[in-house]
Order: C-alpha cells, then structure tokens, then sequence
C-alpha cells in the first residue's frame, strides 16, 4: 500500500505534474498543487516530472509474500475439435526461454476429449510435463468447467507463472482464473521477460491506445498470468528426442469441477474460400484511402493473384465494409507475414503494433508524409486505386508466361 503527498513549501506550482498525470488527478491552486485521491492510482509519474521534490509517494508497509513453494511456467494448450492451436506452440516457445532463465520446469494443460495423443506433440516442442484432463463434457471449450480445472491444478501443482493465447477462448478463461485465484493478470501482451533480480515477469503490453509500451509487474501475488497474442513469438520447433512427463488428472462425470450452467450443442465453421489472415504468408490490407467499399475489390484482385489473404484496418471494418475476422491491429489480429502491403492505410501505432513484425512491408498512400512509410521495406506514393490495379495486371501477366 501507498500514499501521496504534496509539499505545499516545496511546490512552485510550474504544473509539469499536471501535464505528466495521464489520469487528470492534479490540478493547480493559487499557491500548490491538488491531487484528486479518487482519480490518483498513484502510478508515480508526477513524482518523476517534478524537479523541486514537492511530491513524496510513500509505501506505508511492504507486503512479505512467501513464494517458494510456486515453481515452473504454465502454457494453457489451446485446442479445437482435437487440433492444438498455433498460438499454444507460440506460447510454448516463449515458456521455454523464460523457464531457462529461472532453471524452473515447462509444463502444459491439455484439456479435452481424447486429447491424450497430443501430449507427446507439446513436450517434443519444449513443455517437461503435460498435465491432461479427458472428458466427453470437455470437448469444446466451456469456461465454468475448464475454469475450476485449471484452478485445481494450479492449487495442486502451483506454477509461478501461466501464459495463456489472447484468443476468444483465452480472453473467456484467463481472467475467470486470475480473479478466483485473487491474483494479478496482464492481457495481450507483446513482450515478456525475466527481471534477473526479482525473478519476477515482466509482460510488456502496449497502453494510452497503443501511444506507449507498459511494462507491468505482479509482485504480490501467485501466479503471474499473461495472455499473449497471436503470432507475437514465432512457433517452438519439433525436438523428437525430447521426453518429459504425462500427468492425467480424473474427474468423476458428476463431479463439481465438470458441471456447468451452459452447453456447447454444436459449433458451425464459417465457410469461406479466403486465407485466414492470421495465418497467411502474404497479407494485402485496405485502410481508408481506398475510399469506397467498392474499391475493396481492388485490393481482394491483388491477394487473390499473390495467393494471399485480404487484411483491413479498423477504419474499414467500422465501416462495414468487410467482417471483423480480417481486421489487423491492436483490437484485431496480430499477423506475421512474409510480406504485407497496406493499401490506403496511414498507419497510426494502434494498426502498427499488428502488423510491423511482417518480414517485408509495401506501402501505397498518397501521402509522402504518412506514418506508414517509417516502418515500410518499400514505398510507393501514389493513388491505390491507380496502383493496385497495375500491380495486379503486372502479375497476371508475369504468371501466363
């Protein structure tokens, strides 16, 4: 716990805490600053604006937390319909460095209907132990159930650390866990490290609408959980000599931890010919500048004819102009191409933090000044709609030959 103080003999009233506060909790008054105690999460940040050290931040006790009996970094193993998702790989890949980092074990939840056949898969890829869980009432993801499943592991097992895919199933999951656990839970991070010191984890994720990297901390409290987001860390690579430990935990079929409110009666696929965007080696994009939904098909011309997906920035998407799946960005998907051309997009940070791990970035806008054009491999000034079209031909034409 802390407390913050203003030294009213101290404060010249300059108001650089005032611009620092990104919460608006201070303000200025004839002779000193305010703080407004119900705004102020006592972040520190005017502390560190101030130069005449007018403001004082006080911990009034250090919470003492023994941790020692937690050990290993957990990775919930997403699956569906007995298919283990990319991002757990992702994920399993990330556990690995930072388990070796802490000399500390890997291990992997596994949670399904017949999954057993899988385990042997995750610990080729970098996990030392798999704790499985079968159930018919398992086999698609319900969040009651798989809920107190992972909390009875953790209460049973206790892992220091559990990193979970920012996927639909994850964003449903994690939280449940980390607020009945009582602890600490950072979501869609971008980076994740060790503090070499402390042994604690650091889960950067963007912040202020992507305009800075937060880097956060869970000091007091057991497991540290972080969701991650889709194609952030590249996949582990398949070790067949690796071994490790299969753990299964039985549930009776009326038992607490398998009921649940709801069912999943069936799940319909989206039937589409498109590439995932998530998954695609080549993304061609549509932002803003194209400028009517009816040049979207320009851009769908040129993915086609590259064999790639189409991708959108949000400003598309909002304008109903294509479905959510292909948006890219901070509040869509996280992809990784080999190449991606952004058609039309500006890129400010909010599409940037999606989309700049692709290999190669191509960039079409009018504007020579765009943002885009900083973290772009190639650029091209010019109108898209006059562009793509002759890209699109050029291609046609260099594939008949």
């Amino acid at each position: 716990m802390a407390n913050i103080e203003i030294r009213e003999n101290a404060c010249v009233v300059c108001g650089a805490c005032v611009k620092s506060c990104p919460f608006g909790a201070i303000s200025l008054e004839e002779n000193t600053a305010v703080i407004d105690e119900t705004k102020c999460v006592l972040c520190g940040a005017c502390v560190d604006s101030c130069k005449f050290d007018a403001i004082v931040l006080r911990k009034t006790h250090e919470v003492e937390n023994d941790f020692s009996a937690y050990n290993g970094v957990w990775v919930f193993c997403e699956q569906q319909e007995g298919v283990i998702s990319t991002v757990a790989y992702e994920l399993l890949s990330e556990a690995r460095k930072l388990a070796d980092r802490l000399s500390v074990p890997v291990g992997a939840v596994l949670i399904g209907d017949q999954i057993k056949s899988s385990a042997q898969d995750i610990i080729h890829r970098g996990a030392d132990t798999v704790y499985v869980v079968e159930s018919p009432k398992l086999k698609y993801f319900n969040d009651e159930r798989y809920t107190k499943i992972v909390i009875d592991l953790c209460e049973e097992f206790k892992p220091e650390i559990i990193l979970m895919g920012a996927t639909s199933a994850g964003r449903a999951l994690a939280p449940r866990v980390a607020t009945l656990m009582r602890t600490g839970l950072t979501a869609d991070c971008t980076g994740l490290d060790i503090d070499d010191e402390t042994r604690m984890l650091l889960q950067t994720r963007p912040a202020f609408g992507g305009n800075i990297m937060a880097t956060i901390l869970c000091r007091d409290y057991r497991p540290q959980m972080a969701t991650v987001r889709h194609k952030v860390f590249p996949e582990a690579q398949v070790d067949t000599s690796r071994t490790g430990e299969i753990i299964e935990k039985k549930y009776d079929a009326n038992s607490e931890a398998l009921k649940s409110r709801t069912e999943v009666l069936e799940i319909v696929n989206e039937l589409s010919n498109a590439v995932n965007v998530a998954d695609a080696d080549i993304i061609v994009s549509a932002g803003r500048g194209i400028g009517t939904q009816e040049n979207l098909q320009l851009v769908e011309e040129l993915a086609d004819a590259l064999g790639g997906a189409v991708g959108a920035s949000r400003a598309v998407v909002d304008s109903d102009w294509i479905p959510y799946s292909h948006q890219v960005g901070q509040t869509g998907k996280t992809v990784c191409p080999k190449v991606y051309i952004a058609c039309g997009i500006s890129g400010q940070i909010q599409h940037l933090v999606g989309m700049q791990s692709a290999k190669m970035i191509i960039a079409i806008n009018s504007d020579a000044d765009a943002p885009i054009f900083r973290v772009a491999t190639y650029g091209i000034v010019g109108d898209v709609k006059e562009i793509v079209p002759r890209l699109t031909a050029a291609l046609k034409a260099h594939a008949s030959n």
